[in-house]
């Protein structure tokens, strides 16, 4: 056989691993789908296939799609037939396949960035408990986690055993209550900051759920926030590509100084400040005109908000063996850039400022629509799921 045609062999091989990966099993509980009933693959209206038993335990007592949220009965899901076919077809083939790993064969690209020690330690929440959760946020000196949701009581503050100790902010009067709100963060001095996009605002409350303070009229829609190390408050806005500094005395809930830092990116959303030195990871979401447009960007830059370097989605292709779209970004210890990736369900590592950007896969299993993350001084990962609306705790091994 020649070197071309071993070649075309193993990128075959390639092309039906991650087939089989991204096709042929349960994004929701991540069974492979068969032709037995339990995990048999099921047409949802909306066009999302889930398997049998999701189907089941999702429909308790209405169904809907962990993925847009459309509503439906389990009497209107049907057998996802072209599934069923394409696993009857490459079944074969992918006997050939491990055939070829056993006898010292390349592994497939999926195989190549398998999660670096991670494993899901445990998690909590679920449907009923969180309901659309969009934020997060933990500090480790008060044991506490804190999570925006769009259900009655718009925060919930969990301990790092996923207990709920506090809930407020349903909406009982326009000052105090919370619309919708899109992230939180905890100041160094114990105050949560969550972004509201019902009012434009953004809030500040004691972990009692009283509401400390309101600023309003300075955004177009306040999205991602995040509290750098002078304990000051930094707001992405992506209606008017800004991002905004707040210092602000909370403990008498007013406003000391308000700054525009940065007034040209690109729809900013999620944005994280290292806790050491200063340094700002901002994504960006970069519309097409006329297009449905996927493609996201990090850019980081340094304290004083000078571009260290940046990377977007066709860079990401070019290293990763799949497209990439980043929702959410914290820093780990040592300063490690770490994203998370709806497309694909996963946690990745970009490495420090020195080093960005070093694409690394950390996390690969357990999740299915990651939209948030923080990370915990024993290095151990918590990520906001929001596909089946929980908090997954990954430690590392």
């Amino acid at each position: 056989m020649t070197a071309t045609a071993s070649k075309q062999i193993l990128d075959m091989q390639d092309l039906l691993y991650i087939a089989e990966i991204n096709l042929l099993e349960c994004k929701v509980c991540f069974e492979k789908y068969s032709q037995q009933q339990l995990h048999r693959p099921r047409n949802l209206p909306c066009g999302h296939v889930l398997c049998s038993a999701c189907v089941s335990s999702l429909a308790r007592p209405a169904l809907e799609c962990p993925f847009c949220r459309r509503a439906c009965t389990p009497y209107q899901t049907s057998d996802c037939l072209p599934l069923l076919h394409l696993k009857d077809i490459l079944s074969h083939v992918a006997n050939d396949r491990r055939g070829s790993e056993a006898a010292g064969g390349t592994e497939g690209p999926v195989a190549r960035l398998l999660p670096s020690g991670f494993s899901l330690n445990f998690s909590f929440g679920g449907w009923g408990t969180l309901v659309n959760p969009t934020g997060l946020a933990v500090c480790q000196k008060l044991g506490c986690i804190a999570v925006t949701q769009d259900g009655k009581n718009r925060i919930k503050l969990f301990s790092m055993t996923g207990a709920c100790i506090q809930q407020f902010g349903e909406k009982r009067d326009s000052s105090n209550s919370v619309r919708y709100p899109l992230d939180v963060a905890i100041t160094l001095d114990g105050y949560l900051v969550v972004t509201d996009a019902g009012d434009q605002s953004v809030k500040l409350f004691d972990f009692k759920g009283r509401c400390k303070l309101v600023v309003r009229g300075m955004f177009c829609l306040p999205w991602g926030v995040d509290i750098n190390p002078q304990n000051e408050i930094l707001v992405t806005d992506p209606e008017a590509g800004a991002l905004y500094l707040l210092q602000a005395d909370f403990k008498k809930g007013r406003v000391i100084k308000s700054q525009q830092v940065h007034s040209r990116l690109c729809q900013p959303r999620g944005v994280a400040v290292c806790p050491a030195t200063g340094a700002l990871a901002i994504i960006e979401h970069l519309n097409t005109r006329g297009e449905a447009c996927n493609k996201t960007r990090v850019k980081l830059f340094n304290s004083n908000m000078k571009l260290i370097g940046q990377m977007d989605s066709f860079g990401f292709s070019l290293l990763l063996p799949s497209e990439i779209h980043v929702s959410g970004v914290a820093f780990g210890r040592g300063g490690n850039i770490l994203v998370t990736d709806v497309q694909n369900g996963a946690v990745l590592s970009l490495g420090t400022a020195e080093e960005f950007p070093s694409v690394r896969s950390l996390i690969t299993h357990g999740l299915c629509y990651p939209t948030s993350l923080n990370c915990l001084e024993n290095e151990s990962v918590v990520v906001l799921d929001s596909g089946d609306h929980s908090v997954k705790i990954f430690a590392g091994c």
